[in-house]
């Protein structure tokens, strides 16, 4: 009996096709594939008993037409489209379709990366480094911008009195003079007079520091220090190594570009004269120690800080600058989410977080999770921490059905581990953000104010039909 239905259903699906009829099967995937080309047999889509979900260059119900027409398949790169156009003669040569570029990109077929270093945009020895359609400058410090056209050297407070004794602390303090003396860290600031006039770790001090709070993460390109006198005898900071942090527990040593050993910084020579070490790259935090390692006498220091503002160049030009993923300078393995959809289960349909890059084009083009909950989230991971001022979002369209993500609101930490939510100024409760309206359009929020981070997740909040996202992030370097 079981070889008589094998034999009467092949029979039937046989005549089917032959006299054109409906097959028609219950379940995710046809029980018996009729698209051809191989093609994909789907059920349980709208009304229809199946679809055919055709590979590039086939169509038709059931994939058995060859797609025609200058367009298909598209001979664009690089994203581009292809727009097909009225045949027009010029000499001997025939033109059916025209590639509109992505920005950066040129030639007939979109072929060719623009150099966008070409024109040397990178000042003050900046190096230019050409991306899709865009370009990034590594500053020298202490220059910062676009263009590397600023500089970042600023004293910030230790000799002028701009840092209060309450942001100085240190690991110990030594008292002279019978205990009358007290050479504390609040007295560390150079160019200081007097008899006691800096300051100094106590002797059973094995492991001294002295620290900064500058209150609010800062760009750090350098520091000055000096050592000072005691009855007579001159007392400096020989080597000395430094260390930073965003919130006071946790701490990273500074090492040079590149560099897998602690960096050690040459110090004073003497007890009055200046020495100037730079820091390349710069440090950004709101925590800075300096680490004696070897001392002339004792540990004694006078010092100042050099740097600026995260903010110095924050305007219009200077931090609203993509940060980089639709110039693809952000990788595919800096993109993640929360969970992956796939189209009907179909690998070759799967929308995966590297795909959320802003205008990216082809059938999946676009970063969707696998359900449409408030749970889910994409995440960029800036690798270094920057200012992020903004945000542009746009949904996409999946085998015609439009679809985006109409509000969400934004998380970012330093760690990926600790996250902020940011909040509304007025009400001080997590920001919902407004978001897109159709698949194509570009919505552009502000972050006001900004802020600034290495992690930043996008959580969505409401959806048009599902959750789909393109996206650029907006901002500027530390």
């Amino acid at each position: 009996m079981k070889s008589q239905s094998a034999s009467f259903s092949a029979s039937l699906l046989t005549a089917c096709l032959l006299f054109g009829a409906v097959w028609t099967v219950t379940g995710d995937y046809c029980e018996v594939n009729v698209c051809h080309n191989r093609g994909t047999c789907v059920t349980g889509v709208d009304n229809a008993p199946f679809i055919c979900i055709c590979a590039d260059g086939f169509s038709g119900d059931t994939c058995n037409s060859t797609d025609t027409g200058p367009c298909s398949p598209n001979p664009c790169k690089n994203d581009a489209t292809c727009d097909v156009i009225s045949n027009s003669r010029r000499g001997d040569m025939f033109s059916e379709y025209v590639c509109k570029c992505q920005p950066g990109f040129d030639g007939v077929h979109c072929q060719n990366n623009v150099n966008d270093c070409a024109k040397q945009p990178c000042q003050n020895g900046g190096v230019c480094r050409d991306l899709d359609g865009d370009y990034s400058c590594r500053c020298p410090s202490p220059y910062v911008g676009k263009h590397c056209q600023l500089r970042c050297i600023s004293l910030l407070g230790m000799e002028g009195g701009g840092i209060a004794e309450s942001q100085i602390s240190a690991s110990s303090v030594y008292y002279g003079m019978l205990g009358l003396q007290r050479w504390g860290p609040e007295l560390a600031w150079l160019n200081n007079k007097g008899i006691v006039n800096a300051w100094t770790a106590a002797p059973h001090d094995k492991n001294p520091w002295i620290e900064i709070n500058l209150r609010r993460k800062m760009r750090l390109t350098g520091v000055v220090t000096q050592g000072a006198s005691r009855m007579g005898t001159a007392e400096f900071i020989k080597a000395f190594k430094v260390a930073s942090s965003y919130d006071g527990k946790t701490y990273s040593i500074y090492r040079g570009e590149g560099q897998r050993k602690d960096k050690v910084f040459v110090g004073n020579m003497d007890n009055d004269g200046t020495k100037t070490n730079m820091f390349d790259p710069p440090i950004v935090a709101q925590y800075i120690r300096i680490i004696p390692l070897v001392c002339r006498k004792a540990c004694t220091l006078r010092m100042e800080l050099v740097g600026c503002e995260l903010n110095v160049y924050l305007n219009m030009t200077g931090c609203s600058e993509p940060l980089g993923v639709k110039s693809r300078l952000i990788s595919d393995r800096q993109l993640t989410a929360s969970s992956t959809f796939r189209t009907w289960d179909i690998d070759a349909f799967t929308w995966h977080p590297h795909y959320a890059r802003l205008d990216k084009q082809g059938k999946t083009n676009a970063w969707s999770p696998a359900t449409n909950e408030r749970t889910e989230w994409l995440q960029v991971d800036l690798e270094t921490p920057k200012r992020v001022t903004g945000i542009i979002t746009q949904g996409a369209k999946d085998f015609g059905v439009v679809q985006f993500v109409s509000a969400y609101k934004v998380a970012y930490s330093d760690d990926g581990q600790s996250w902020s939510v940011v909040k509304d100024e007025n009400t001080r409760t997590d920001k919902v953000f407004e978001g897109n309206s159709d698949n194509n359009v570009h919505k552009r929020n502000v972050f006001e104010p900004p802020f600034y981070a290495r992690y930043v997740r996008v959580i969505p909040w409401e959806w048009h039909e599902r959750i789909t996202l393109r996206l650029e992030f907006l901002g500027c370097e530390d």
